[in-house]
């Protein structure tokens, strides 16, 4: 009862419009064993989540997006009960009709990081971003091996390499200014990035949307999102750290490389963010604080520079 989306076309009208996927929805619900619980959609996420009920969670992928839906699944079925902090436990995973596999998981209590923010006490702030990097380090201690057959990429030096060839270009489709993209190949020259580092366990997307805390106390009571997981260099990872959980707070990123237990250098953390998959250096001007010059060396130090409390 899903309708097929097999292409960016479809996946464009498709996947905004709840009233076409809802039958489906709560027919997959009903054959779970949820039949008297009406599921409600959460407004954020690239594919369809639905809160069923107060205890779990469902999320549905596309056929076009089926290599997320098996890594959503083993890696979740992995790091159960093996970070200091919840992740979602994994309950059922299978295929729908129309080539949709859907992977039924536990609702974790809280509320999103990121629109509890504002009210949380400077303290408690710095406790959880304590945690976060904890929760980091654990992760990246993690064995990948056992991942391989579902995590890329294969070659994590060739991967990189493909994104360098590009960078510019995917720059400039995203309305990066001239005075910054003729900077990039030369910036990317001068900041050596190891072709083929230790290989870690990494999420990705660590960021305030991905982190859920409970109210009463600020507790962090979750991690989630797993399905953009890789195995490649931790450094990696603190991409979305920088960018979205520390938003440039060099005191914010000082504790939570220190909670992780190794500094990395500012302009080590740039290069990474102009070759992670999802780059858009305009959307991260609008949100981030100016540095003070023009200069992509500037801007690393900007966004990824820390103070050390």
């Amino acid at each position: 009862m899903l309708p097929a989306v097999d292409t960016d076309e479809q996946w464009d009208k498709v996947i905004p419009d709840d009233e076409a996927l809802r039958p489906g929805v709560e027919d997959l619900c009903a054959r779970l064993g949820f039949a008297d619980v009406h599921p409600i959609r959460y407004p954020d996420g690239s594919e369809p989540v639905y809160a069923i009920g107060d205890r779990h969670v469902l999320k549905l992928f596309p056929r076009m997006w089926l290599q997320d839906a098996l890594t959503e699944n083993r890696v979740l079925g992995y790091i159960q009960g093996r970070l200091p902090i919840p992740v979602p436990e994994l309950l059922e995973f299978g295929e729908y009709e129309n080539g949709w596999h859907y992977v039924l998981m536990s609702q974790l209590p809280g509320e999103g990081l990121a629109t509890a923010w504002p009210r949380i006490p400077k303290a408690d702030r710095d406790r959880i971003v304590t945690e976060v990097g904890e929760a980091l380090a654990v992760l990246h201690s993690l064995d990948p091996e056992p991942l391989t057959d579902v995590l890329g990429p294969e070659n994590w030096g060739a991967a990189l390499a493909d994104r360098r060839a590009r960078a510019v270009e995917r720059q400039r489709e995203r309305g990066l200014p001239e005075h910054w993209l003729e900077q990039i190949p030369d910036f990317l020259d001068a900041v050596p990035l190891a072709a083929d580092p230790p290989r870690s366990l990494l999420h990705t997307e660590v960021m305030r949307q991905h982190l859920i805390v409970d109210p009463d106390g600020w507790r962090l009571t979750g991690l989630i999102d797993f399905e953009p997981a890789m195995i490649g260099d931790r450094a990696y990872d603190f991409v979305g750290i920088g960018l979205y959980v520390s938003c440039g707070d060099p005191r914010l990123l000082g504790r939570i490389m220190k909670a992780y237990g190794h500094e990395f250098d500012p302009r080590e953390l740039l290069a990474h963010t102009l070759l992670h998959v999802y780059s858009n250096l305009p959307r991260y001007f609008k949100d981030l604080p100016e540095p003070p010059e023009p200069t992509l060396d500037s801007l690393a130090e900007t966004w990824f520079g820390i103070t050390r409390a």
